[in-house]
């Protein structure tokens, strides 16, 4: 994908992660691309891929082109996103003081995600969850690609700035 990136295809990549993937952009050409933390143990400790199948080989190669390109960069992980915190920001966002205070409770404890979600259910606002979510989301990939001088394309905003010229 030729530069600019697509903001959203960041903010899609950001989405699905968790444990078990890492997920990677080319800073020169704006490629986003992801990576099972299996595979890339693989290629990391040259482990034997005799027994993977053919669809697994062709991930590996692709994990491989991905560590051994210094242009490819880690997108932010789970761990950098804190979504809890997102969570927190949502509640205290909302106008209705008794929905804030039942989310806000909610969210303490062990659990905490799932009695979220189950609550926005119940009191239907998990469109404005949704849309909350991504706007955070948007935010963080947008601060990523500016601190690393990627120029990215926001459907909604128009561009986000280029790089200086240096």
């Amino acid at each position: 994908m030729p530069l600019p990136v697509q903001l959203q295809a960041v903010v899609d990549e950001l989405e699905v992660g968790d444990d078990e993937w890492n997920a990677f952009i080319n800073r020169k050409t704006g490629e986003v691309t992801s990576c099972s933390r299996e595979l890339l143990r693989c290629v990391e400790d040259e482990e034997d891929t005799s027994k993977l199948l053919d669809w697994q080989l062709e991930l590996l190669q692709e994990c491989r082109r991905v560590l051994e390109d210094s242009d490819f960069i880690h997108l932010p992980s789970k761990f950098d996103i804190h979504e809890y915190s997102i969570m927190e920001r949502f509640c205290l966002s909302l106008d209705d003081d008794d929905k804030s205070g039942r989310l806000l409770d909610a969210i303490r404890g062990r659990g905490a995600f799932r009695r979220f979600k189950d609550l926005i259910h119940r009191q239907g606002i998990e469109e404005d969850w949704y849309r909350y979510r991504n706007d955070a989301l948007k935010q963080i990939a947008a601060d990523f690609l500016e601190a690393h001088g990627i120029p990215y394309l926001d459907d909604k905003a128009g561009p986000g700035p280029a790089p200086e010229a240096g």
